[in-house]
């Protein structure tokens, strides 16, 4: 594949914002996204999907996750970027099905710097302070090096990640969470980009607060040695799914900490090195005192 690098300046070619299925999923596919669709609609976790898909088919998850978060897209969403999953990516199974499990940004799932996420909006939320890139440049190389990136991304900010199973008390394997779309549930970006060369992404640490208190620290050498490295595996994983990254993509390289989980009300703070910081604030609990 070449790159897309060249697109002329001021033109975007036609995106595939996910995946198309070429031809007809098989049933276990579409019945797993009906269940995960269902979560969606009701706010309540459903069981696992695992016992629908042919066991560790890391490609049927793919396909369950191109058919929600499509119907999704085809209702009226925008695809605003991509994120790696809270796990570190495990070894490649076989050949594509490789890479970090990646889960796709919609702009419904934008929540500004300290606005107030609906409780309920993301169900069985749990947080981690992350790193956002911002590109300028398509990545649409087979293979990308940590350079390539570098010149692809316009910025980045701190980002506060809000990951949301949609299956029940989190009991996931990789095949549930990549159906689940990388247990994607909402994220906050901070307001001031900063350029990579002003940055040293690697050792900088990050510390996320309930109330002023920690409740997760770690540092960029917690993402494959660099958030940078993530970037890279993401891109060729998202090449080869036929989905590259474009310029305008909000890029979430993933949680430089354990996650947390969050309550009604919490307000979390995430403070990363030579970055900034910026807030995610959760509402009340509804009326019934409901805590999905």
């Amino acid at each position: 594949m070449t790159t897309t690098d060249d697109t002329p300046s001021g033109e975007t070619a036609p995106r595939p914002d996910v995946a198309r299925p070429t031809t007809p999923l098989p049933s276990d596919a579409v019945a797993a996204a009906a269940r995960v669709e269902e979560a969606y609609r009701t706010g309540v976790p459903c069981a696992p999907v695992r016992d629908l898909l042919p066991p560790g088919d890391l490609d049927a998850a793919h396909a369950v996750q191109s058919l929600v978060t499509g119907r999704r897209i085809a209702a009226g969403r925008r695809v605003t970027g991509w994120r790696t999953g809270p796990a570190s990516p495990a070894p490649p199974h076989r050949p594509g099905a490789d890479g970090p499990a990646s889960g796709v940004l919609l702009d419904d799932t934008a929540v500004p710097d300290g606005a107030e996420l609906p409780w309920g909006a993301v169900l069985q939320p749990r947080a981690g302070a992350g790193v956002a890139l911002v590109l300028e440049r398509d990545l649409g190389h087979e293979r990308h090096t940590v350079a390539d990136v570098i010149r692809a991304v316009a910025f980045a900010l701190p980002a506060v990640d809000v990951y949301g199973s949609r299956i029940r008390d989190w009991d996931v394997t990789a095949v549930d969470t990549l159906a689940d779309n990388a247990s994607g549930g909402a994220y906050v970006l901070g307001t001031r980009p900063l350029l990579l060369r002003d940055l040293d992404l690697r050792t900088a640490g990050a510390v996320l607060e309930r109330r002023g208190e920690p409740v997760s620290t770690g540092a960029g050498v917690a993402r494959l040695g660099h958030p940078l490295h993530a970037a890279v595996l993401l891109a060729d994983a998202l090449v080869r799914r036929g989905t590259p990254l474009r310029a305008g993509d909000t890029v979430l390289t993933g949680p430089l900490g354990p996650l947390t989980a969050a309550a009604p009300g919490d307000v979390l703070e995430a403070r990363i090195d030579g970055l900034g910081s910026v807030r995610a604030a959760f509402g009340p609990a509804g009326p019934e005192g409901e805590t999905r």
